[in-house]
């Protein structure tokens, strides 16, 4: 308890945010202008949102009222548009439709109990600190998960632009399957409709960026529905929408319901802060600001708590409304504030106008907030950085449009995992050679005019040696060895690119000194990081190598050398931090500490560092 008290008084929450009680004048006025437009947006495509996760329109403007205020009064991030978004709707419906039945009002309270559980998560990786979580989730795989799910919904909302009825599936093909048989039952008026608002929806947007096209379209289809009597010709509409404001109270539910619902919580929470957070950096970047990730766990759990709690649903940060909040000119979250102040008056006074509300504008405006999120450009982007990561994008997108969203993003992670596995168990390696008037060390297959020395091979492996990549490492060493059949016989392991040793590794370097002395090679060892020697101590390895331990690559081959003799205090030489025995001192403790003492004087480190300091550029 103490623990999580500190971290919610490092994180800030026991005050007031800087925001407010450092707020501007000059700022007003920018705020103004984007918490009227994203306003603008906001209630149509929050409407549209809980349509997709299967809840009445109104839900979707309980869940842009309070859960906005909270997240402006916690949350780091000026420019982030907290509410509805179309991933976390698709997932709340593909959670919920199975357990419960839609249009109900258990269907309801699920909802609000799932906002409740997705806000506790946060809550509870915000007070742990577990943020590294959503490390989990690597770009490349969020990449391809987001591009699937943005197929799926696009493809949800086919229905209501055609104007067919479709029941909700588990899997992608068995929704295509169904639109497919359900084609003849198109409505005429209905495809009109749908076809004339999505292609002013895209218009707007290439030509006249700034209009609210999603309240235009709102605006333009009611107009429609009412002036030609298209109800009549079977255009379905919203209806009566409640205009009642978000009223304070627990959901009701089974209890079952919480252990159902868990695993859906945690999805919707790791992938909702991957989004938020990932669009808040990038704002946060633009206008040179800090955004602490562990109070924006605290501003969304907050966030979907209040939302759970005033009959809303799971919320998160959204790409396109954030834009569009800097676009305009948000400088503070008081534009959020803003932005509930006009849903707000919304729910009090304009409710009645959304009753001719077309079923197809709604859909439109899904359609066209998804079709962003399939970013091609974005894949040629990794498929040229690292070929490798397209495996993880790939895996993510057809598993989530085979097997569906949460078994989807779930086999995604497990291939990501498996990608940095088969990487980490085959290391990069390289033979070095000597770059002629110095004493620096490269990879060959990079420097040609580095060169080799006869019978004395150099060896640099470039990763920390564990389970994973022990004996790979072993045949690779064991390689270079037996090839050596002349001259002194001598192999050099430049360790300066191992950061770390586990258990296995250390036995695989035990039995290595076995194999390569009785192939007649002399082992050496330069540049020893600190807590891979501490390993190597306690594993016996350190005492077995003796003088053999060099602080540099081009000390280690003049031993082999024998051109220099290896005797010699080993702290002295920047080998070993440790006193010689005798001395009164102590070896550092263990752990992840500097291993120079901060009082260090020059004397000192020119002692103890010397060797530290030849550091090999890893080319």
């Amino acid at each position: 308890m103490a623990n999580g008290a500190d971290n919610l008084r490092r994180s800030g929450l026991s005050s007031l945010p800087g925001w407010i009680t450092g707020y501007q004048r000059n700022d007003f006025r920018p705020d103004l202008a984007a918490g009227l437009t994203v306003g603008a947006m906001l209630v149509p495509q929050a409407m549209a949102y809980a349509l997709l996760a299967g809840l009445p329109p109104e839900v979707g403007l309980y869940a842009a009222t309070v859960p906005l205020v909270i997240y402006a009064l916690i949350g780091t991030s000026r420019q982030l548009a907290v509410g509805p978004v179309a991933i976390v709707s698709l997932l709340t419906a593909t959670a919920l439709a199975p357990i419960v039945e839609e249009g109900t009002g258990g269907y309801l309270g699920a909802a609000a109990l799932l906002a409740l559980m997705v806000g506790v998560v946060h809550l509870v990786l915000g007070v742990g600190r577990l943020g590294f979580l959503v490390n989990f989730l690597s770009h490349s795989v969020l990449v391809g998960f987001t591009a699937a799910a943005a197929i799926i919904i696009g493809f949800s909302q086919v229905k209501h632009l055609l104007g067919i009825s479709v029941e909700r599936q588990e899997h992608f093909y068995e929704t295509v399957r169904e639109v497919i048989s359900g084609l003849s039952g198109t409505n005429t008026a209905t495809l009109v409709l749908g076809s004339a608002m999505l292609a002013a929806l895209f218009a707007l947007k290439r030509w006249a960026p700034r209009v609210p096209g999603a309240l235009v379209v709102v605006v333009v289809s009611i107009a429609a529905v009412e002036l030609f009597d298209l109800q009549q010709r079977g255009v379905k509409v919203v209806g009566d929408v409640p205009d009642t404001l978000p009223a304070f109270g627990f959901p009701d539910f089974e209890g079952s319901l919480v252990g159902k619902l868990a695993t859906t919580a945690l999805v919707i929470t790791i992938v909702g802060f991957m989004e938020s957070i990932a669009v808040a950096k990038v704002y946060a970047r633009r206008h040179r600001y800090d955004l602490d990730a562990d109070r924006e766990l605290f501003g969304l759990g907050g966030a979907n708590i209040a939302s759970g709690l005033f009959g809303g649903y799971p919320v998160t940060g959204g790409f396109s409304r954030t834009a569009v909040n800097d676009t305009a000119g948000a400088r503070t979250p008081l534009a959020s504030l803003i932005t509930v102040a006009i849903v707000v008056s919304t729910i009090a006074f304009l409710t009645p106008l959304f009753a001719s509300l077309p079923n197809a504008a709604l859909g439109a405006i899904i359609v066209m907030a998804v079709v962003g999120l399939i970013d091609v450009a974005e894949m040629r982007h990794i498929a040229a950085i690292k070929r490798s990561d397209l495996i993880g994008l790939g895996v993510a997108f057809v598993a989530t449009l085979v097997l569906g969203i949460e078994v989807g993003i779930l086999a995604a992670v497990v291939a990501s995992m498996l990608v940095v596995f088969a990487r980490m168990s085959m290391p990069h390696s390289a033979v070095l050679g000597h770059v002629e008037g110095s004493t620096n060390y490269r990879n060959i297959g990079r420097f040609p005019e580095a060169v080799t020395i006869d019978g004395v091979r150099i060896i640099r492996v470039d990763a920390a040696l564990s389970f994973v990549n022990a004996n790979q490492v072993k045949k690779l060493i064991i390689g270079h060895a037996a090839s050596l059949v002349d001259g002194p016989r001598a192999l050099v392991l430049d360790a300066s690119g191992i950061n770390d040793l586990d258990a296995t590794a250390s036995e695989m370097l035990d039995e290595l000194l076995t194999e390569v002395d009785e192939l007649g090679v002399t082992f050496h060892l330069s540049d020893v990081k600190g807590p891979v020697r501490d390993v190597m101590r306690r594993a016996g390895i350190w005492a077995r190598l003796g003088d053999r331990v060099h602080p540099a690559t081009s000390e280690a081959v003049a031993a082999a050398l024998g051109l220099a003799a290896t005797t010699g205090d080993q702290r002295q030489r920047g080998i070993d931090e440790r006193r010689p025995a005798g001395t009164g001192a102590q070896p550092p403790r263990e752990g992840p500490v500097a291993e120079r003492p901060l009082d260090a004087t020059p004397e000192h480190r020119s002692k103890h560092d010397i060797g530290q300091d030849m550091t090999l550029e890893k080319q």
